[in-house]
C-alpha cells in the first residue's frame, strides 16, 4: 500500500477542529513563487498548481521510468500548500486578495535529492513541453506553530485564525509571523469539486514563547 503523508503524519495535516499548539521539522518542497488574487481565473497561483503537480507525478512515476531514485517507496502525493503574506500587514487581510505574495508548494519525500528535483524538472520540460523555470527545491522549517483545520470558505478563516490566536495566548505564547514565517495553509480539498461550505483546509501560524 502507498505510503500516506496525511495519514501517517495526522499531526501535520489532520488536526482537530480546535486549536492545538504543533513543532514541525523541516521538510523539502517543490515550490513556484505567486502574487495576485489567487481566485482569478489566469491567476500565477493557478499557473503554479500545474507547474508543482507536473515536477510530483515526474518524481512519483520515475520509478517506471529510467531514472531510479535511491531509497524510493510508492506514495501518495501530499497535499498543495501555501505560504501567504502581504507586504505591509501582520498576518492576512482577505479583503486584499490582489495583495497577495505566495509560496505555492507541494512537500517531497525525504528520498528525493536536489539532484533528482533537477532531474524531474529537466524530465517534465521535455516531455510536457512545458516551462518549469520558476520551479524551485525549498527546504523550510516552521517549527512551533499553532494550527486548527477550518471547515468553510477561505473567506471565513479569520474565525478560526482568532480562535488560534486566542488559544496560543492562554497556552503562554504569541505571534510570530515575520519575514521568514508565515502564514500557512494546507488544501486538504479540491476547490473545484467541493462546494465551499465544505471546503477543509489546515491554518497554521508561527508563535514563540511569550
Amino acid at each position: 500500500m502507498a505510503f500516506d503523508y496525511k495519514k501517517e503524519y495526522k499531526e501535520f495535516y489532520m488536526p482537530k477542529n480546535k486549536p492545538s499548539i504543533v513543532t514541525v521539522p523541516s521538510m523539502n518542497y517543490i515550490a513556484v513563487r505567486v502574487q495576485g488574487d489567487p481566485n482569478q481565473e489566469d491567476s500565477e497561483y493557478k499557473q503554479s498548481i500545474g507547474l508543482l503537480y507536473g515536477i510530483a507525478f515526474t518524481i512519483k512515476m520515475s520509478k517506471k521510468g529510467d531514472h531510479q531514485i535511491d531509497g524510493y517507496f510508492d506514495y501518495v502525493v501530499p497535499p498543495l500548500e501555501g505560504f501567504w503574506w502581504q507586504d505591509d500587514v501582520s498576518g492576512i487581510d482577505y479583503s486584499r486578495k490582489k495583495d497577495f505574495k505566495g509560496i505555492s508548494v507541494i512537500r517531497l519525500p525525504d528520498f528525493v535529492t536536489r539532484a533528482d528535483f533537477d532531474w524531474a524538472v529537466e524530465e517534465a520540460t521535455k516531455k510536457k513541453k512545458t516551462d518549469f523555470s520558476k520551479v524551485e527545491f525549498m527546504t523550510y522549517e516552521e517549527g512551533l506553530c499553532v494550527q486548527c483545520i477550518h471547515i468553510g470558505s477561505y473567506d471565513d478563516e479569520p474565525a478560526t485564525v482568532q480562535l488560534m490566536h486566542e488559544f496560543m495566548e492562554q497556552q503562554g505564547f504569541k505571534l510570530d509571523i515575520t519575514d521568514t514565517r508565515l502564514h500557512h495553509e494546507i488544501y486538504l480539498s479540491d476547490a473545484r469539486k467541493v462546494a465551499p461550505e465544505k471546503l477543509k483546509t489546515v491554518v497554521r501560524h508561527p508563535i514563540a514563547r511569550g
